[in-house]
């Protein structure tokens, strides 16, 4: 990283502030770590002395609402088995950089190593985004969470020993318990799989895991620490069970419908769809490694996944960019996502802010002032090779990033 200037000031054809309109031309000031201006040119102040950038376009830094810093290098749960925590976690400290560079300054990780990764980040050991972790994933025994070829006793070993605290957990009082274990690592937000899913063996992704009163006790043991619960949910009884019990994001929503989707906008909930994974394991999870049972499981949800983003869309429910990207290598490809929101029917002006404002929505009462391009906030910014509202691909596309500030300090360009 680059020590923070005294002043910046970028100059770009096309300013796109999160929310709102885009201006043409805009300003973008910074003053040590915070944005004093952001605007029309004409209006823009004078910047004596400042360090100035001419640039195509200038946006919020992008957040990533469902990461996982594993360090594993096939899409197959179980190669945990055999992976040093050590080597994964030196894997995941350059995903952490890729990330970065990638145009993503913020990432909510719900699930793997990321409260480790985020105190070295912090201090400067390592760069990487403002990291908003969960620490492990709770799940019902024989749940989403569980590794079902290995005992329980081994099961919860394993992921106490790469992520620091145990997964499984049944009835409310150990739902309490093993929310605290997560609260203990530091964990800034609480996720939890309330539906099967895809890369368990024994569960299917449509029934609903954990009872009400079980999601109710882990969302109200996290709501005293002020954190938010991300439910993984792909069936429409997981996804209802959770609005019901109070959480704030539903992960993939697979098998959302018109009336769980007025459920998700009565609730104020937002949606991670996450389809770059879907995509990702259709097209490539054999040749990574992926086990037999859980290609049939997301070839069989995959064209029902988009229908439901496409339900999402119409209906009006918040959504926010999440891509569920877990192998290392193939961090660095997130902005893709934006592409499939497109795809799904937002307007690119919209995906933009599903990647930016929209993303400190996620994390609740832990929310920074990020996200956005509006005097006060952090200056968490990114400049482009072109207006990606003319071509969402530019995202997608680490090379065509070509500036990212973090907090005013310039990180890469």
């Amino acid at each position: 990283m680059i020590p923070p200037q005294d002043r910046i000031r970028i100059e770009a054809e096309v300013l796109i502030p999160g929310k709102g309109d885009p201006v043409r031309p805009g300003v973008v000031v910074i003053d040590g770590g915070a944005i004093t201006y952001a605007g029309p040119a004409a209006s823009a102040p004078e910047t004596p002395g400042a360090q100035t950038y001419g640039v195509p376009a200038v946006m919020p830094g992008m957040w990533e609402c469902h990461a996982h810093f594993w360090g594993t290098t096939q899409a197959n749960i179980e190669n945990l088995i055999t992976l040093a925590p050590q080597v994964g976690v030196l894997r995941a400290a350059r995903d952490v950089k890729v990330l970065l560079e990638a145009g993503f300054t913020s990432v909510r990780e719900v699930g793997g190593r990321g409260t480790y990764l985020s105190q070295a980040v912090e201090e400067g050991t390592i760069p990487g985004p403002h990291i908003y972790a969960s620490g492990g994933v709770l799940s019902q025994t024989g749940g989403h969470g569980d590794v079902h070829a290995l005992s329980v006793e081994a099961t919860q070993d394993l992921w106490e020993r790469h992520f620091g605290a145990p997964f499984l957990c049944d009835g409310p009082d150990d739902c309490r318990r093993v929310v605290r274990r997560q609260l203990r690592l530091g964990a800034r937000v609480i996720k939890v799989c309330a539906s099967g899913g895809v890369m368990s063996q024994v569960d299917h992704p449509l029934h609903q895991q954990f009872s009400l009163e079980e999601l109710r006790a882990i969302v109200e043991e996290a709501a005293r620490a002020e954190r938010v619960v991300a439910a993984h949910c792909h069936g429409k009884p997981g996804i209802m069970a959770a609005l019901e019990a109070g959480v704030r994001t539903i992960e993939h929503g697979t098998y959302l419908d018109e009336e769980a989707a007025e459920a998700m906008t009565e609730a104020g909930a937002v949606l991670v769809p996450t389809r770059f994974i879907v995509e990702y394991l259709v097209a490539s999870g054999k040749a990574q490694g992926m086990p037999d049972y859980a290609y049939a499981k997301i070839a069989a949800l995959a064209d029902r996944h988009f229908q439901a983003m496409q339900t999402a869309v119409a209906s009006g429910v918040t959504m926010a960019l999440g891509t569920d990207i877990f192998v290392t290598g193939v961090v660095g490809r997130n902005g893709e996502e934006l592409g499939h929101l497109v795809r799904a029917g937002l307007t690119p002006l919209q995906a933009i802010e599903a990647a930016t404002a929209i993303g400190p929505l996620t994390v609740g009462p832990q929310a920074p002032r990020t996200g956005m391009l509006e005097a006060g906030f952090d200056a968490d910014v990114i400049t482009l090779a072109s207006d990606p509202l003319e071509d969402i691909s530019v995202l997608a596309d680490p090379g065509r990033v070509l500036q990212v500030w973090k907090r005013g300090v310039a990180c890469k360009g």
